[in-house]
């Protein structure tokens, strides 16, 4: 008996069974790939832990490039000494540190009754300690996030930012180097004092030559991405400030 292809049924059983097979495929894929995607995502901050601490391959003055993901994890178990995890006025040791989702943790600390786990990571370079946290804000349109490395006074060595749909030429340029370079031998602390840094309009400091003045020059056309940047500095790194009096 033949099918009668014109009928609204068969139209409805057709789309039906695609729908089944084509999710069924795209389900198998996504599980295929979940290893490789894993794999990517830890390649991915390893890479931007490591470059906020100094450790890339840029060349030229405009350069922003990582340690390729081939060589990545030999780099980071030879420049990271320790992972802590601080919940609290517990400090642990962890060698996984660098996988705690900050935004889950951020957003379960909603809850008064539970206690955020604060990842930092310990490296050294140039025979040096450098600290390095994770921070994570909102920008114009979307979430912004990076990484800040500092020495044990707070004075940053370097960072990484980057974002998930700010507005390119503007906002976007968080995660250019000629920005993020600014940052480098800025003061969280003012004495014991936190105070911050601020992304500011008009500091009368367009090179950034002054270090203590906790102010970094912002980025013309994106107000509200600097003062994202700069809300996220003040409310992530400040989760620290306890850790840091303690070295000191």
């Amino acid at each position: 008996m033949a099918i009668n292809t014109e009928k609204n049924s068969y139209t409805v059983v057709f789309a039906i069974i695609m729908v089944l097979v084509v999710g069924s495929l795209l389900a198998g894929l996504a599980n295929g790939f979940k290893p490789l995607i894993k794999a990517n995502e830890r390649y991915e901050k390893q890479q931007n832990i490591l470059y906020a601490m100094g450790v890339h391959e840029n060349e030229g003055p405009n350069d922003v490039v990582f340690i390729p993901t081939d060589r990545v994890e030999a780099e980071f178990a030879k420049y990271i000494k320790k992972q802590y995890v601080i919940q609290g006025d517990k400090v642990i040791e962890d060698d996984q540190a660098y996988l705690i989702d900050i935004k889950k943790e951020a957003n379960k600390a909603k809850d008064g009754n539970y206690q955020r786990r604060l990842p930092l990571f310990v490296g050294e370079k140039d025979g040096e300690e450098i600290y390095v946290m994770p921070v994570r804000g909102k920008g114009l349109w979307d979430a912004i996030w990076g990484f800040v490395a500092v020495d044990k006074t707070m004075t940053i060595k370097g960072v990484y930012f980057d974002h998930k749909g700010e507005t390119p030429g503007l906002g976007a340029e968080i995660k250019q180097r000629y920005f993020m370079d600014d940052f480098t031998g800025e003061k969280f602390l003012d004495g014991s004092a936190f105070e911050g840094i601020t992304v500011a309009k008009g500091n009368n400091d367009p090179k950034n030559e002054d270090k203590t003045d906790g102010e970094v020059d912002a980025l013309a056309g994106a107000t509200i991405t600097g003062d994202g940047l700069t809300a996220m500095l003040k409310k992530d790194v400040r989760l620290y400030v306890d850790y840091f009096k303690k070295l000191n």
